[in-house]
């Protein structure tokens, strides 16, 4: 089944800490993450597999994207085959494998949303990363949906929630008891906005 609207995978992006450390107490370095970004042979938490062989041709192709320094992303996911550079927040620096893993290293970079990311970073606040590309999938009987040979690879975006896209909270009327996940989600907003208000006043 060919679809027109972007293929969206994601994981839970758990940055190596070692290495993250070492980027925020140094401030005269760039912030560097590195993490597992997608994954081989094997349903992800949207219930969608890759074969290796297609993931293999798109981290080959997109490795000459970061040889020629256009392996951009966003901060959260447009619905879009055009990676918007006002919203670039970070530049990949190489990817790779380790088994059926696929390890990304990254830069964040000191733009407006790459600096909301550095703080999320910061404060040891999750997030999720997710690939962005377009193709044809096909859906079993198992409910797992397979990703063509088709499939080209775009990006890799930085998203707030890895596993259910689209899944946004309303408000909560007064008196309601919230999740340790609803309290996580409301600080991350605030942290936000207080982020865009700070960048707003320099």
């Amino acid at each position: 089944m060919k679809t027109d609207k972007p293929i969206l995978s994601y994981m839970t992006f758990e940055p190596d800490q070692e290495s993250l450390l070492e980027s925020i107490n140094d401030p005269n370095k760039p912030l560097i993450v590195s993490g597992v970004v997608q994954r081989a042979e094997v349903p992800n938490q949207n219930k969608r597999r890759y074969p290796r062989s297609v993931l293999e041709r798109e981290v080959t192709n997109y490795q000459k994207k970061i040889k020629e320094k256009t392996a951009l992303g966003e901060l959260d996911h447009p619905d879009s085959s055009i990676i918007n550079l006002l919203n670039v927040s970070h530049n990949f620096v190489d990817i790779g494998w380790n088994g059926n893993d696929v390890l990304g290293k990254i830069e964040i970079l000191s733009t407006p949303s790459g600096n909301i990311l550095k703080e999320l970073f910061k404060k040891g606040i999750k997030v999720g990363i997710s690939s962005r590309g377009f193709g044809s999938v096909n859906e079993g009987q198992d409910g797992i949906v397979d990703v063509d040979d088709d499939f080209e690879l775009l990006c890799f975006d930085f998203v707030s929630d890895p596993s259910t896209h689209g899944a946004f909270q309303k408000p909560l009327k007064e008196g309601l008891i919230r999740s340790n996940e609803e309290i996580q989600k409301m600080k991350i907003n605030e942290i936000v906005a207080n982020i865009i208000e700070l960048y707003n006043r320099k």
